[in-house]
């Protein structure tokens, strides 16, 4: 019989054997697109990606921010990992985030609090709550992705995050989040990591699911995005140009806005211009336009379906709505008057068809999906992610440029299927 010893060594050494042939799997499979399965919260309406992080891998909810400049992670509570380390302050790793600075803390090491190392700022996007939080490094591994179906495992070992504190999940955020998930543009962002770290292209794409009850996707890499029966949903997208502000924001520029295929008058200070500042939001439940532009897209609308009766508005934050049993149905939602967000070039537009129109406030009620953002919003529009849904929206950050499909309804799918269930 082999002696206790003599089976830990060999314990020890098919250990070794499987992390090389990991190692060398991983080598030589070089993904060209890496997917992230997406939920719908019923409750908030906000998006939820999956993440596979630690040793051993754990998934964890994480809300998805593209306005956010990297994934930060409640270290407080419950934070296991034997491969969790923090990059001492000056180090080449604490270079590349944001903003960074020396911290100490008081308390006994634990993962989010030690000596020496780098601080950053992480930020809650809903309550915009911020906290300091810890540069820190681990796994995550990702999936591949073969056509529509999922490829095999890949693997970013020293992945940068933040470590913040508990409190900073608090507010009206998707139950069970365990932080951040920030897709805007920085130099570690999740999207910007899997780009460096695999060596395609950076650029990624959102396709959410406006069902709480499946899974939309994100696409990070070179594309084509496939979804079920084999549809490339990029096959036929329209692009515009794409900026990012100094915090990471991705904009666009809007220079009219048609309903039912007639131009509104917009008053707003840019829009004398020419070009409306538009920002895309995943933390914006619904669209909100600076108040002149609300009022008269509202108005216009009211009035291109003036056949409908209307309902009092009693449901934040809308402003107005209509008898829902009145509307007739179709694949793209209510028939009602189509919106264009013109961007730029007077051949591209945004459509918006009835499904991310309107929203069935409650029974018998549905209401223009917009809010009224006031008279000094951030951007005088910024797309909400009931806009979003159906809808496959690439960032090419590499081309600077937005690319958007419209409504996948027109096609006969939606963002429900990518094969996730698939065995790879």
């Amino acid at each position: 019989m082999a002696s206790p010893l003599h089976y830990y060594h060999l314990l020890i050494l098919s250990s070794l054997f499987s992390l090389i042939v990991l190692s060398e799997s991983q080598t030589a499979f070089k993904p060209t697109t890496l997917v992230l399965p997406l939920q719908k919260d019923r409750t908030t309406s906000l998006h939820v990606a999956t993440i596979q992080k630690r040793t051993p891998l754990t998934s964890l909810p994480f809300l998805v921010d593209v306005t956010a400049r990297f994934l930060w992670a409640d270290c407080e509570k419950h934070y296991l990992s034997t491969t969790y380390h923090a990059p001492f302050c000056h180090s080449t790793q604490c270079a590349r985030a944001p903003a960074h600075y020396c911290r100490k803390c008081p308390s006994p090491a634990r993962p989010g609090c030690h000596n020496n190392t780098c601080g950053v700022l992480a930020s809650n996007p809903v309550t915009h709550k911020n906290a300091t939080a810890e540069l820190a490094q681990d796994m995550l591994s990702i999936r591949s992705a073969r056509g529509s179906n999922p490829g095999p495992m890949v693997t970013v070992p020293q992945f940068l995050f933040a470590c913040a504190p508990s409190s900073l999940l608090l507010g009206p955020l998707p139950k069970n989040v365990q932080g951040i998930a920030g897709f805007g543009h920085g130099p570690i962002s999740l999207p910007t990591q899997l780009a460096s770290h695999f060596g395609f292209s950076p650029q990624f794409a959102l396709c959410l699911t406006a069902s709480p009850n499946s899974n939309g996707v994100a696409f990070f890499g070179n594309g084509p995005y496939y979804i079920v029966p084999g549809i490339d949903i990029s096959a036929r997208a329209a692009y515009t140009p794409l900026t990012v502000s100094r915090q990471g924001e991705y904009l666009i520029k809007v220079s009219s806005i048609k309903v039912n295929g007639k131009p509104i008058p917009i008053k707003s200070p840019s829009a004398k211009q020419g070009l409306i500042k538009t920002m895309i939001s995943t933390t914006t439940p619904y669209t909100v336009l600076e108040h002149s532009i609300f009022t008269t897209l509202t108005q216009f609308f009211a009035g291109q379906l003036s056949g409908v009766p209307q309902v009092k508005p009693t449901v934040s934050p809308f402003g107005v709505c209509f008898d829902s049993t009145k509307l007739p149905s179709t694949r793209m939602g209510p028939a009602v008057p189509t919106i264009d967000f013109v961007l730029g070039n007077q051949n591209v537009a945004w459509s918006i068809y009835g499904a991310n129109s309107l929203v069935l406030a409650r029974p018998g009620v549905a209401c223009l999906a917009f809010a009224d953002g006031g008279l000094s919003p951030k951007a005088e529009i910024v797309i909400g992610t009931y806009q979003l849904e159906d809808n496959l929206v690439q960032f090419d950050l590499g081309r600077s440029r937005l690319g958007f499909s419209s409504s996948l309804l027109m096609r006969r799918t939606n963002c429900a299927n990518f094969n996730f269930s698939s065995t790879p």
